[in-house]
């Protein structure tokens, strides 16, 4: 049936016509959800986004300045989240704090694929030496090494402050992508279209463009997409070591650790934006699943 697929009915005794994108659920997070539901999800990733991409704003008060009294609680008039030991907004804190959590996993996500991805490309549509020695063993060499401590140890000799950590995190994030790109690469040369071209004297850039490279990009895109929640939690472990934004600029990680003293007196100053680490985790990773399950994968 064109559109739909028929479906027998025990109490009307005929066949009922059930359209195709509610028959089919995909899997999220290890639950089976429909399509609609992991469209929400790849949703609340564009909201998020776009809550970063505004949040100066959207945000009622200057982040830093104080602009009430101290610690009031939430939905104080005013001040939706309340405000902390300075008497700053802690929602505006908190919605800059979302700005530079997010934005900063998506440049590392992106800067990580972007070079990655190449390596990896031209690794495993090359071959030989140029594989296995110039490019996969420095792969190695890096995805030998912790990558937390590595980036923690750049970060130390670079110097704290939000871009020294976005380099550090960088320098060992990229190898994964690496891997993952030259293995696609790998798996989809060896398909009998791409050894027909090779047989046609197809040139290897045509064939680098046309046939692998359209099947490598659902799978980084796929991989980026549930990367994003991994660089999060990371940049805000970073930041509540001290390593990210120096105070009194707004950070969900460092605000958390400059008042993690006040968690049985004040709950809600470092409470709210360990709240908001979790929340951009969970969608971030949520949204991830909803893009796999909604990206096809060349096979």
């Amino acid at each position: 049936m064109i559109g739909g697929q028929e479906r027998s009915d025990p109490g009307l005794g005929r066949a009922t016509l059930v359209p195709r994108w509610r028959s089919r659920p995909v899997a999220v997070g290890g639950a089976h959800l429909t399509r609609p539901v992991a469209w929400v999800l790849v949703g609340l990733l564009v909201a998020v986004t776009l809550l970063a991409l505004f949040a100066r704003v959207l945000a009622p008060y200057d982040p830093i300045q104080p602009v009430g009294a101290l610690n009031l609680p939430p939905l104080s008039p005013g001040h939706l989240f309340g405000t902390d030991g300075i008497g700053r907004d802690l929602l505006s804190r908190t919605l800059i704090g979302i700005q530079v959590s997010w934005l900063s996993a998506l440049v590392v996500v992106a800067s990580g694929l972007l070079i990655g991805g190449t390596i990896g490309l031209i690794a495993g549509a090359t071959g030989g030496w140029v594989d296995s020695l110039l490019l996969m063993r420095i792969t190695d060499l890096f995805l030998a090494l912790p990558g937390a401590l590595v980036a923690i140890a750049i970060v130390a000799a670079l110097g704290s402050g939000l871009s020294n950590t976005l380099i550090g995190v960088a320098l060992v994030w990229w190898p994964y992508y690496a891997r993952i790109v030259r293995g696609e690469v790998k798996a989809l040369a060896a398909r009998p279209y791409v050894e027909a071209a090779k047989l046609a004297k197809v040139s290897r850039t045509r064939i680098l463009t046309r046939h692998l490279l359209p099947g490598v990009v659902p799978t980084a895109i796929i991989t980026a997409s549930l990367d994003i929640g991994n660089v999060v939690l990371l940049l805000a472990a970073l930041s509540f070591l001290g390593l990210g934004q120096q105070a009194p600029a707004p950070e969900l990680g460092a605000d958390t650790a400059r008042t993690l003293s006040q968690l049985l007196s004040q709950w809600w100053v470092p409470g709210i934006p360990g709240l908001a680490v979790l929340l951009l985790t969970l969608i971030a990773n949520l949204g991830g699943d909803a893009i796999r399950s909604l990206l096809p994968v060349r096979r």
